[in-house]
């Protein structure tokens, strides 16, 4: 079905239609079968049965608390997801209902793909939350965001992009959504490990056609998910701390533009001179790679990528540098913000990290020059004429 008509007759039955199931992972079950050169159908189906089991439906969605210790029990509060679930409405008392369906599922989909029916119209596209990769937090490039993160970031929006502020909806309404997003994380992440799982370590391939038998044992379930909560658990002991700020002055300014061109930084190579965006780039982020170059296809020949198209996903498309100079910085925008962006990187995209020394070399940037590099880039969107009207 085309997305323009899909779209249509979300919009003419309302988001708060009833879904029975969340929609399985297809895209990511047909990359198994391609770079492991076996069919999915059993694994999907017996994942299926777990995760559902584990996990509920959209409109009764579980946190599996009982096979949890400690912390991970309430990570995610029933009560939030509840509140996040199911069909729109409020009750006598005020409580709104139904959040995800109300603010999320047109864009980010039912199951936190980021392939919702409005996603198509978006660039860049809205976030896949199945991965468990976040792009815009506090963390190390490598962690989860803390929840902090995540609701600093619904208050925010992201800037450039179609992800809107949040900061009109109610406290009570943005830790209920933050609950659900973390729920969808988890999910997603469970499902993707345990399909990964069963085709790798239990021997789940089709041509043995032996449809009867269940592989999967509870142990290696809780265990893999239990890992992936430990994750989230984690994220708040993986702060990247950022050293105190050297003073932004025109010295500090015109350092940062020489590393901003120079071979260490080297950020000209893609955000242009000046942060112009003028250079050329032919990359795309983790989420299209995954589908595409990391399996031996390539993102923009049309018939290799029909299969995944046909299977949800979307249309690789280039990822483009920020155009600095524009003012327009996705994240917080702050300067810890991109002290944290240059040193760490940005995960799921080619935006690398650099190497923090203590002293100045060859390699890598100290704390002070990398402080330089935020004044400079800082510097640019506040130039004349290069602002966005």
């Amino acid at each position: 079905m085309r997305p323009v008509i899909l779209l249509c007759l979300l919009l003419a039955i309302g988001c708060d239609a009833a879904i029975d199931q969340f929609p399985a992972n297809d895209v990511y079950a047909l990359t198994l079968a391609h770079s492991r050169d076996v069919r999915t159908e059993l694994a999907q189906r017996d994942v299926a049965e777990v995760i559902r089991s584990l996990f509920g439906t959209p409109e009764s969605p579980v946190w599996p608390s009982e096979i949890f210790d400690g912390e991970a029990k309430s990570l995610v509060k029933s009560e939030s997801l509840t509140a996040a679930a199911g069909p729109i409405f409020s009750d006598r008392e005020g409580n709104n209902f139904g959040l995800f369906n109300k603010h999320c599922v047109a864009c980010h989909g039912v199951s936190g793909s980021g392939a919702g029916p409005a996603a198509v119209f978006q660039n860049p596209y809205p976030r896949d939350f199945q991965a468990g990769v976040f792009k815009w937090k506090s963390t190390e490039r490598s962690a989860k965001p803390t929840r902090d993160d995540l609701v600093g970031l619904l208050h925010r929006g992201v800037k450039g992009t179609g992800m809107p502020s949040f900061a009109l909806v109610s406290e009570a309404d943005v830790s209920a959504l933050t609950d659900y997003l973390v729920y969808l994380s988890v999910r997603g992440e469970a499902e993707r490990k345990l399909l990964a799982f069963a085709i790798d370590e239990l021997g789940y391939d089709d041509s043995e056609d032996d449809s009867s038998e269940f592989l999967i044992e509870d142990a290696d379930v809780h265990q893999i998910v239990g890992e992936i909560v430990e994750s989230w658990l984690d994220a708040s002991k993986r702060g990247v701390p950022v050293p105190k700020e050297v003073a932004s002055n025109t010295d500090s300014i015109a350092r940062g533009k020489d590393l901003f061109h120079g071979q260490i930084a080297n950020c000209v190579g893609c955000h242009g001179p000046g942060g112009n965006g003028a250079a050329v780039t032919l990359d795309f982020d983790d989420w299209a790679k995954e589908y595409s170059s990391r399996i031996g296809l390539t993102p923009t020949n049309r018939d290799a990528m029909k299969p995944f198209r046909q299977a949800g996903a979307l249309r690789p498309r280039q990822i483009k540098p920020r155009q600095l100079n524009q003012g327009v910085l996705r994240g917080a925008g702050d300067g810890k913000a991109i002290y944290r962006q240059i040193s760490q990187g940005i995960a799921g995209t080619p935006m690398p990290s650099l190497t923090i020394t203590k002293q100045e070399s060859a390699t890598g940037l100290t704390s002070d020059q990398v402080w330089d590099l935020v004044h400079y880039v800082q510097s640019l969107g506040s130039q004349p004429g290069d602002t966005l009207p």
